[in-house]
């Protein structure tokens, strides 16, 4: 994944549309807690062709789009812990299993240090 959504948000979902993945559902259909609107880590690709997250550029509320760590098979034990303390719900494909980083990586911006992911740093710092 690469971001994630916090429990300031006022899930106004202007970051939906805004999303060109589709990693990301108002808290309505939020698969872990429906209060907050979600990023599913097997999608998100933080936008890394450009210059921010355009679901960042389109949040209104400071500290609402973090960081998180790298969707790699570096950090699949991250993801698997996180999957399994329902922080994450990662989808499960018919074939594939649960697409967890090992099954299914994504690319990050290598510019972000692991140091700013794992304190989950504001996106629009």
């Amino acid at each position: 994944m690469a971001v994630r959504i916090t429990e300031v948000c006022i899930n106004c979902d202007s970051c939906i549309d805004e999303c060109p993945a589709t990693a990301i559902v108002s808290a309505s259909d939020s698969p872990v807690n429906g209060e907050t609107t979600y990023v599913k880590p097997e999608k998100c690709i933080e936008c890394s062709d450009g210059t921010t997250p355009k679901c960042a550029d389109a949040c209104p509320t400071e500290g609402a789009i973090v960081w998180d760590l790298p969707y790699t098979a570096e950090y699949n034990a991250y993801y698997v812990a996180g999957h399994e303390s329902g922080i994450y719900n990662i989808r499960e494909h018919k074939k594939n299993g649960i697409m967890f980083p090992e099954v299914s990586p994504k690319p990050y911006r290598e510019v972000i240090s692991i140091s700013d992911r794992q304190a989950h740093t504001p996106v629009a710092e």
